[in-house]
């Protein structure tokens, strides 16, 4: 996490946008997606207090099933829920109705707040070894879930890293980074985060473990016995941490 002082200068965004927006006569929008569950824990500034309508999934850090939401204020709820149903909206899933239920109760539980904070430390710690081991990140580090590697320096293109990986038995997807002068199909970087490995019960040795593997694996990417031992290092790492 960035120092309280970083923090709050970092997260002013939204309050700015909102009163451009307003300046405008905009609407406000914010997708939450990626960050939901941080938000719901308190360790993200809640664009809800700023924003006129805010949409997220389910799924990533919220934990829940795959699915979305969309929050709003009262004076867009009508035309939201005409567009979405029947405008867009197949019939509901109840069981995916039953999911989210779940979900939003998870997140209501000190526990849910407990696994946010080791998502972010993990995340840290993961930014940190990579680094250390010479992989650039887009921002230099983190201080959420997410981190952006840029690999022109390693002479690798995203979608090649991802292929590795893949073989390393490490799920990632390729990503543009700024300034990017590949594709959008090939592109110059990767996306990591740690929702999934923390969920595992994995924590700050086994990021040091992690970001071997990903070094390695970016590096040695036309290796392919190198690759198959580092499959077999992750699966008996995973065989560890059992999901259930």
């Amino acid at each position: 996490m960035a120092a309280e002082g970083e923090h709050d200068e970092w997260t002013s965004m939204y309050p700015e946008f909102a009163e451009t927006a307003k300046k405008v006569n905009a609407i406000f929008m914010v997708d939450m997606a990626h960050i939901a569950g941080l938000v719901a824990a308190g360790l993200h500034q809640n664009p809800c207090e700023y924003a006129d309508v805010v949409t997220s999934t389910t799924h990533k850090t919220l934990r829940g099933p795959r699915g979305g939401l969309i929050l709003c204020k009262e004076e867009y709820a009508k035309a939201i829920d005409k567009s979405v149903f029947p405008g867009n909206q197949g019939g509901p899933l109840m069981h995916i109705i039953a999911s989210k239920a779940v979900c939003f109760g998870e997140a209501l539980k000190p526990e849910f707040q407990q696994y946010q904070a080791r998502i972010v430390e993990n995340s840290a710690a993961l930014a940190s070894a990579l680094v250390n081991k010479g992989v650039s990140l887009v921002s230099g580090g983190t201080d959420n879930h997410l981190m952006l590697v840029n690999l022109n320096n390693m002479n690798i293109t995203g979608k090649d890293a991802e292929a590795a990986l893949s073989k390393s038995g490490i799920i990632a997807n390729k990503n543009t980074v700024p300034f990017e002068t590949r594709s959008p199909f090939i592109t110059s970087g990767v996306r990591l985060g740690t929702p999934a490995c923390t969920t595992r019960g994995m924590k700050e040795t086994e990021m040091e473990l992690i970001a071997d593997y990903i070094e390695t694996a970016i590096t040695n990417s036309e290796n392919e016995k190198i690759l198959s031992e580092t499959s077999d290092k992750v699966r008996e790492l995973c065989s560890r941490f059992p999901v259930y």
